[in-house]
């Protein structure tokens, strides 16, 4: 007996969408991904304000002979969060861009329109955003362990 197809719903059918929806699914693993990495950054960039919150109040009461040494790891601080900000931008707009892509290829399936370069360069803007974003990631992981002094 022949499975029935079913009617189309505005102009398209349940496969239509279906289809849709598997082709949404890797980029929705990437938008996974991003998001362990946006809370990596977020717990780190606390850290680096629980920090500088703490060498603040030290800096009240230290002798002047500590002080250089507090405005030196206050500046590598200053700089950690810098990069630290930078990684969660990127990291931010390419899940924005993901996100962008995801719906382009909806609105293209309802509305039957080539959104293929669209989707492309999205998807390529969105993959030059996590690099960027992780590329900075690494530098403030870099500067971190450099400036560490284990005695």
């Amino acid at each position: 007996m022949p499975v029935p197809i079913p009617a189309p719903v505005s102009g398209q059918t349940i496969y239509d969408i279906s289809h849709v929806i598997q082709l949404s699914v890797a980029p929705v693993f990437l938008l996974t991904s991003i998001g362990t990495i946006l809370g990596v950054l977020s717990t780190r960039l606390a850290r680096i304000v629980d920090r500088a919150r703490a060498l603040n109040e030290l800096k009240e009461n230290a002798p002047e002979r500590r002080l250089p040494g507090i405005q030196d790891e206050m500046h590598t601080l200053a700089r950690r969060r810098q990069m630290i900000n930078f990684a969660i931008t990127f990291g931010t707009t390419a899940a924005l861009l993901v996100c962008v892509s995801i719906a382009t290829v909806f609105l293209g399936a309802i509305l039957k329109a080539g959104v293929a370069g669209a989707v492309a360069s999205l998807f390529i803007l969105a993959m030059a955003a996590f690099v960027a974003a992780l590329v900075f990631f690494l530098r403030e992981i870099l500067l971190a362990v450099r400036s560490l002094h284990l005695a």
